[in-house]
């Protein structure tokens, strides 16, 4: 009876042993994503059905991103970049290449969104979202149209619209106003961007990121400048709100899934870039963030009421002068000096 009694406990012990075991041992995938971009549910998921427990940490721009990788020490398995940053990457040898045989799901990605110019072999990008930069205004406190970037320097909406607090997208909204590419090169381009926007700034409530739909919603503000993606999330519980995209153009942007170089956990990575690129889990993913998703198995689930709208997935015809950003290379000290003046102002 002791020899049961000691087997007995022998076994639960090496039961708790190699249970502990198993839980030390498992994989853990690190992600770095933009705040508020992913439904946070589905890791729940990915780890029910993989036993892959995910780390989730979020940024809020692009280049808070690009520092913390550059810089090393904190290994990130997965990072959602924009199309320029990518660019940027990849040039400086920042990311691993993407195994597209370890990815079947990527047969869903539309066409449309592959041999993209920052990546033209698809290489070492999936994509996740894309969309515009437009403006968003409330009509019961704005009556009239907005169609131009213009608005944004009229004194009488003074202390009522916000920019974004981006680099890149606010002296973007300025470079397009002055009839300049949004990628331009030209020092006197750039510094009229500038004073543009040292112009404009008594006039701007505030620079926000992801509180912008609260002060829309509030009313602090009755315009802004925003991602199309936190457009589509105002919009469709508060009808009031419009969405102009500017006919001077703007900017078309895409996300895309990278695996940053040095990641540990490669095989994981791939296997979650699969998972998001899964019909069902892209509409989980669609349905809470608000964004244009470039997987056609998705686009079959979504509301038909979003296809054609300005803010989810406008005609072409609409954004036939936009651009994508790209990687300006050492010109980039230039953008970044205007940013800190404008900053400084």
């Amino acid at each position: 009876m002791k020899k049961i009694v000691v087997l007995v406990l022998l076994v639960a012990l090496m039961g708790t042993f190699f249970t502990g075991c198993k839980k030390d041992d498992q994989v853990v995938l690190n992600v770095y994503n933009w705040g508020d971009y992913i439904d946070e549910d589905i890791f729940d998921i990915f780890e029910k059905e993989t036993g892959i427990k995910v780390n989730y940490e979020t940024y809020a721009t692009n280049e808070e991103m690009y520092t913390k990788i550059k810089k090393g020490g904190t290994q990130y398995d997965i990072a959602i970049p924009s199309d320029y940053m990518i660019e940027k990457m990849m040039k400086e040898d920042l990311l691993e290449p993407i195994d597209l045989t370890k990815i079947p799901n990527y047969a869903n990605i539309d066409s449309r969104f592959k041999n993209l110019a920052f990546d033209p072999n698809n290489a070492y990008s999936v994509p996740y979202f894309w969309g515009t930069v437009g403006i968003i205004y409330n009509s019961k406190l704005i009556t009239e149209p907005i169609d131009s970037w213009n608005v944004l320097w009229d004194e009488k909406y003074a202390g009522q619209f916000t920019m974004v607090d981006s680099q890149r997208d606010s002296i973007m909204v300025a470079l397009k106003k002055l009839g300049y590419s949004m990628n331009t090169k030209s020092v006197e381009e750039l510094e009229a961007a500038k004073n543009a926007l040292i112009e404009q700034k008594p006039l701007v409530l505030a620079y926000v990121g992801d509180n912008v739909k609260d002060m829309l919603i509030s009313e602090e503000a009755a315009m802004a400048v925003v991602w199309s993606g936190e457009a589509s999330t105002v919009i469709q519980e508060y009808d009031y709100f419009k969405y102009a995209l500017p006919k001077e153009g703007s900017n078309i942007w895409f996300d895309n899934i990278v695996i940053p170089k040095g990641a540990k956990n490669i095989d994981a990575a791939h296997q979650f870039i699969n998972f998001l690129c899964r019909g069902d889990i892209g509409f989980k993913n669609a349905d809470y963030v608000g964004y244009a998703t470039c997987n056609t198995e998705t686009m079959k689930l979504l509301d038909p009421a979003l296809m054609g709208t300005t803010y989810a997935y406008p005609d072409n015809a609409l954004v036939e002068n936009f651009e994508i950003f790209s990687d300006p290379g050492d010109f980039i000290n230039e953008y970044d000096r205007v940013w800190t003046e404008l900053k400084a102002k």
